[in-house]
């Protein structure tokens, strides 16, 4: 974006990982950053860090707990009582959930997070997004979405259907299946809505299991994963280069356009996942 310096960017999941890396390099551009967590109190030490190190002020919080549909309204409502415009909605908070959990809602927990968090926030933010055109929504997947061939949208939200690893990919299925419906839905009014792979980034994902041989192995693994900083590349780019305005409906890896699975390309089921999502959310629509 030619104008990143008068742009209002929000990031979710920003306190640390990829999401607090794309926050600082974005801040470092000169836009305004407000930063999505869970914590006060790491929400105040990222604005600080990253006030520190890029020199711009213009960087600010916003708390909610994503696994809760509550709080995601929460924090639209509270977006939106601040800030009158939304130029790049980044939804890049995530979770590797190895142990069966549920969310407030009694959902899977990986789906709530991963995806329906982002749904109905997107969804609450939209006519900011739709005002501030030409607008930028970025969600980050994971090359994780081809590890299953498909989903099952009866089962997908539901406890004890989708476990572990397979929950993580299904929810990443879904994140795509989203980014290519929001792309079509939004494509007369000038919003762009994007997928992508960060690579495979060392996060701390799968720290919260409670099996100590997945713990090591997830231990082991981090030796061959990338940092956060290059995780943000990609985001980043798409959130500020010219060279991707106007191109909408893609999945990104690497700052190209890349092909992904089968399974997030059906039209069909994206309108279906839209609507089962329309339902679950429907009480803070």
């Amino acid at each position: 974006m030619e104008n990143i310096k008068n742009s209002v960017v929000l990031v979710t999941g920003a306190t640390s990982g990829i999401g607090k890396s794309t926050a600082e390099a974005l801040a470092g551009l000169g836009a305004t950053v407000i930063i999505h967590g869970r914590s006060e109190k790491k929400i105040s030490s990222a604005i600080n860090e990253i006030k520190g190190r890029t020199g711009n002020k213009k960087v600010e919080g916003i708390k909610g707990d994503l696994t809760s549909l509550k709080e995601v309204k929460g924090i639209a409502e509270e977006f939106k009582s601040r800030f009158n415009r939304l130029d790049v909605l980044i939804n890049n908070a995530g979770g590797l959930f190895l142990n069966e959990i549920s969310s407030k809602d009694g959902l899977e927990i990986t789906f709530a997070v991963n995806y329906l968090s982002h749904f109905l926030l997107t969804n609450l933010l939209l006519d900011l997004i739709m005002k501030s055109s030409p607008s930028r929504i970025i969600h980050v997947s994971s090359g994780a979405h081809t590890y299953l061939k498909s989903i099952d949208l009866d089962k997908i939200y539901k406890l004890n259907s989708y476990k572990g690893f397979s929950a993580y990919s299904a929810s990443k299925i879904c994140v795509n299946l989203f980014a290519f419906e929001l792309a079509r839905r939004l494509k007369e009014f000038g919003v762009d809505s994007n997928a992508l792979h960060p690579g495979v980034v060392n996060t701390g994902f799968g720290n919260n299991t409670k099996n100590w041989i997945i713990s090591a192995l997830m231990r082991l693994f981090y030796l061959f994963m990338i940092s956060p900083e290059k995780g943000a590349d990609t985001p980043i780019y798409l959130a500020h280069s010219d060279a991707v305005k106007g191109i909408s409906g893609k999945y990104f890896y690497k700052r190209k356009p890349t092909p992904c699975a089968e399974n997030s390309l059906d039209e069909k089921t994206g309108r279906l996942l839209w609507e089962l999502s329309e339902k679950l959310v429907k009480d803070y629509l």
